[in-house]
């Protein structure tokens, strides 16, 4: 079940601008709409929605929060196996692994090559094999 927009949306459009995958359907100045067939519930619209108008697939409404404050993922270099499955399932494609031989590593690393993309999802975190990715708002990058 994708996210919803509920009744409070002034048609502001920052959902739309900020959807992944072109999910979320509207005119400026009207209640906009989740395009349930492409949804891929990485929350981007309820992070952003300054009206509160966006609920989770659990009917929870969705908090605004400053961009600054979003997770973003921590890599954990000495578990991380470079299997690349992280950067595959990056909807926003953000992340990149890192050539190993510039970096003194035995193997490349998945590392933040467009951090300002991120729209901290958390799927490179969830699809991990490993565990080697932690979701943190950490500043320490």
């Amino acid at each position: 079940m994708p996210y919803r927009i509920t009744d409070p949306c002034n048609g502001c459009g920052a959902c739309r601008r900020l959807c992944p995958v072109d999910a979320i359907s509207g005119e400026k100045n009207t209640i906009h709409a989740v395009i349930r067939d492409l949804c891929i519930e990485c929350g981007a619209c309820g992070r952003v929605c300054p009206r509160h108008a966006v609920t989770d697939p659990f009917g929870i409404v969705c908090a605004m929060v400053k961009k600054s404050e979003w997770e973003r993922p921590q890599f954990d270099r000495k578990t991380c196996m470079s299997c690349r499955i992280c950067i595959d399932a990056c909807p926003v494609h953000c992340l990149s692994l890192a050539d190993a031989a510039s970096h003194d590593d035995p193997h490349g690393y998945p590392y933040m090559a467009e951090e300002k993309h991120c729209i901290g999802c958390g799927f490179c975190a969830r699809e991990c094999p490993v565990e080697a990715i932690t979701m943190s708002a950490s500043k320490s990058r």
